[in-house]
């Protein structure tokens, strides 16, 4: 397997070739380092700004006390 000019295998898995937000399905059109990235039964998800942010509670009450 090749690699694209300038990256590797590996950082090509690390991030998707675009953003698409979990909950409402925005497409970010350029890097967003404002997004929540959540791994949720193994699986990476993005979820965008607005999103996170109406939804801080349940993300918060997610997290386990010793975080707290």
């Amino acid at each position: 397997m090749t690699s694209p000019s300038g990256g590797s295998d590996a950082d090509s898995a690390e991030a998707p070739a675009s953003l698409v937000c979990a909950r409402c399905g925005t497409v970010a059109e350029e890097p967003r380092p404002i997004w929540t990235c959540s791994v949720e039964n193994g699986v990476r998800q993005y979820i965008c700004d607005t999103c996170s942010r109406e939804n801080l509670r349940a993300i918060e009450g997610r997290l386990d006390s010793a975080w707290w």
